[in-house]
């Protein structure tokens, strides 16, 4: 068990080595990224709270929110690699899901929408990005590859390989892929504005189809 646990946390060093830029050694990571804190001493009360050991893991939840800023429940089930960049504000609730290789921003919220029991808060896929800020809330299923821009509101199932934006959040299917082929969740497309430009070039046509009658009006006059 302690060799798994240590397999684990090398691969959570890399994983943020991978995807931060500004990791320049161990001990920068160990002790400066309150992401991978929280996210082991969640696997520790995860496990305490399976075996139904009372109180202890939700304290320890507690005092990892004080010193991090970083709030996951101990019943959340969390998957390989998960990155929370930043993480200041970061709330996972008790019955959220997460696959492998996510990566959350600061003030994100996995949240529910009331008081309802059971299975209340989201379950998330692989090889999902969720921008700073945003809010998912309520047992609805975020698929795999997805991309959530920054501020949005997720009320409502999304589907695989797609782009969520705005309030309510809306599905953009719709992907932005870099030379080495990796998708960029820092180029979100504007739905409301894809679709004001399209109804820009619909009036467009419209006034040339309507220039076009006037003129055959003018000619048999």
């Amino acid at each position: 068990m302690l060799l798994r646990a240590i397999n684990k946390i090398k691969e959570d060093i890399k994983v943020i080595y991978d995807n931060d830029p500004a990791a320049k050694n161990i001990f920068e990571v160990l002790f400066c990224y309150p992401g991978l804190q929280a996210l082991i001493s969640h696997r520790i009360a995860h496990k305490l709270r399976y075996w139904h050991v009372p109180f202890i893991p939700r304290f320890i939840s507690y005092l990892t929110r004080i010193i991090t800023g970083i709030e996951i429940h101990p019943g959340a089930a969390i998957g390989n690699r998960l990155f929370i960049d930043h993480g200041e504000g970061v709330v996972i609730g008790e019955t959220a899901i997460i696959g492998d290789d996510v990566l959350i921003y600061q003030q994100v919220t996995l949240g529910g929408t009331g008081k309802e029991s059971g299975k209340r808060h989201p379950t998330v896929g692989n090889n999902v990005i969720i921008g700073a800020g945003a809010k998912v809330l309520g047992n609805i299923t975020i698929g795999d590859h997805v991309r959530i821009g920054a501020g949005s509101v997720v009320v409502n199932d999304v589907p695989d390989h797609s782009t969520v934006v705005g309030v309510p959040g809306r599905v953009v299917h719709q992907k932005y892929v870099a030379p080495d082929g990796t998708l960029m969740h820092n180029r979100i497309p504007d739905p409301i504005r894809c679709e004001l430009n399209r109804l820009k070039y619909e009036v467009l046509d419209l006034k040339e189809e309507l220039e076009k009658l006037r003129s055959q009006i003018d000619t048999h006059h």
